[in-house]
């Protein structure tokens, strides 16, 4: 296993900053294990699978999780807002860094994630091979 440790800065994207790490750096499988930080704007996708909702104010990230490759990414984020009730759901790109956020990917050894379409679902689902 491999430790990667990246710092994002204010107008990056999260969801977009972490699929170009993986190809720059050929990542065939990795977890997210740490995530702190805050965003201006976030972009995420609700449990149904359809809608997307985009919220623009300063909230703290309290959680990214998920997996991700040089095939896919599938990430779920939460934020605590100003009056500290908290939202989430499935990252969508367009999630911008207000000042700092702080990732730590785990690269596993011995696994590759790809990706492949279910009609059960109707979507590209992870693939473990």
């Amino acid at each position: 296993m491999k430790t990667h440790c990246i710092r994002l800065i204010e107008g990056e994207d999260i969801k977009a900053r972490i699929i170009s790490y993986c190809k720059t750096n050929n990542i065939l499988v990795a977890v997210v294990v740490s995530s702190v930080g805050c965003v201006k704007k976030a972009v995420i996708r609700d449990t149904g699978g359809k809608q997307h909702h985009t919220i623009e104010e300063n909230m703290e990230i309290i959680s990214i999780n998920g997996t991700a490759s040089i095939y896919r990414v599938h990430l779920h984020i939460s934020f605590s807002k100003i009056d500290l009730s908290v939202i989430g759901g499935h990252m969508m790109e367009g999630c911008i860094v207000n000042t700092t956020c702080e990732l730590v990917l785990l690269e596993l050894d011995n696994t590759v994630f790809n990706s492949i379409y279910d009609p059960t679902t109707g979507y590209d689902e992870i693939d473990i091979i």
